[in-house]
C-alpha cells in the first residue's frame, strides 16, 4: 500500500509535470533519431525543458529519491531526467553509485551520450577507475558510456597513452558501441594524433571501427587536408 501510495506521488508530481509539455512534433522527430525506443514510450519534452525540470525538481530530495528508485522508467524522459538528476548531485560518491544503479538501465544512445555529472571532471583520477570497469561490461550503453567520458574528459590534459590501448582491446558486435569507439579514435586523431596515428596505420582494429574512424576524422574541421589524405591509406 506505501508504495502504491509513493507511486501515485511520483506520477503526479514527475510525470504530470512533464506531460504538460508534450509536443507531438518533436516527439515524432525524436523516435526517429531513436528507433531502438518504442514510440509509446517517447512522451516529446525538449532537452532544454528537461535540464530546466530538474534543476526544480532536484529540490524535492524526498520525491527524487523515490525517483532514483523506481527503476526501469517506462518513458524515455524519464531515462533522461534521471541522468539530469544525478548531475545535479554535488558529491562525488554519491554521483558515481546513482551513476551505476543507473547504467544497467539506459537502453538508448540518446540518454547514453546526454549526461555527464560536472562533479567526475573534479575527479578524474577517481572517475578513470570507474571507467576501466565499465568498458569490459557486458551492457552496451555502459561500454559506450564508459568510452564517451574518455572522449569528452580525456583527451586533453588528463590524456594518458594506455586509454588508446583500453578503448582498443574493446570488440563488440553492437552498433552503437563501435560507432562510439570511431568517434573517439576520430576525436583521438585531432587531439592527440602523435600518440593515436601508429593505431591507426597498424590496422589492428576491426574493419568497422577502423574505416569509420578514418571517415569521421575526414570530415572533420581539425584535421589537416595532407592528414586527411595520409589517413586514406589505412583503410580496411
Amino acid at each position: 500500500m506505501e508504495k502504491n501510495y509513493k507511486k501515485t506521488v511520483y506520477m503526479t508530481t514527475v510525470l504530470g509535470s512533464i506531460c504538460l509539455k508534450q509536443d507531438k512534433e518533436y516527439r515524432d522527430f525524436t523516435a526517429k533519431l531513436i528507433p531502438n525506443v518504442d514510440k509509446e514510450k517517447i512522451i516529446g519534452i525538449p532537452v532544454p525543458i528537461l535540464r530546466k525540470f530538474a534543476k526544480e525538481f532536484y529540490k524535492d530530495k524526498s520525491v527524487v529519491e523515490e525517483f532514483f528508485s523506481d527503476l526501469p522508467h517506462h518513458y524515455y524522459e524519464e531515462n533522461l531526467l534521471h541522468g539530469f538528476l544525478i548531475e545535479q548531485i554535488k558529491d562525488f560518491q554519491s554521483a558515481v553509485e546513482y551513476t551505476e544503479a543507473f547504467l544497467p538501465f539506459v537502453d538508448n544512445w540518446a540518454v547514453c551520450d546526454t549526461f555527464s555529472p560536472k562533479i567526475f571532471q573534479k575527479h578524474p583520477k577517481e572517475v578513470y577507475e570507474y571507467i576501466q570497469k565499465w568498458i569490459k561490461s557486458d551492457k552496451t550503453y555502459t561500454i559506450r558510456y564508459a568510452v564517451g567520458l574518455l572522449l569528452s574528459n580525456y583527451l586533453d590534459e588528463h590524456f594518458q597513452k594506455e586509454m588508446l590501448k583500453l578503448v582498443s582491446e574493446v570488440k563488440s558486435e553492437e552498433y552503437y558501441v563501435n560507432m562510439m569507439l570511431a568517434w573517439y579514435f576520430a576525436t583521438a586523431l585531432a587531439k592527440q594524433y602523435e600518440a593515436t596515428v601508429p593505431l591507426i596505420e597498424a590496422k589492428t582494429l576491426p574493419p568497422f571501427v577502423q574505416n569509420k574512424t578514418i571517415q569521421k576524422a575526414r570530415e572533420s574541421r581539425r584535421i589537416s587536408t595532407e592528414t586527411k589524405e595520409y589517413l586514406l591509406k589505412f583503410k580496411l
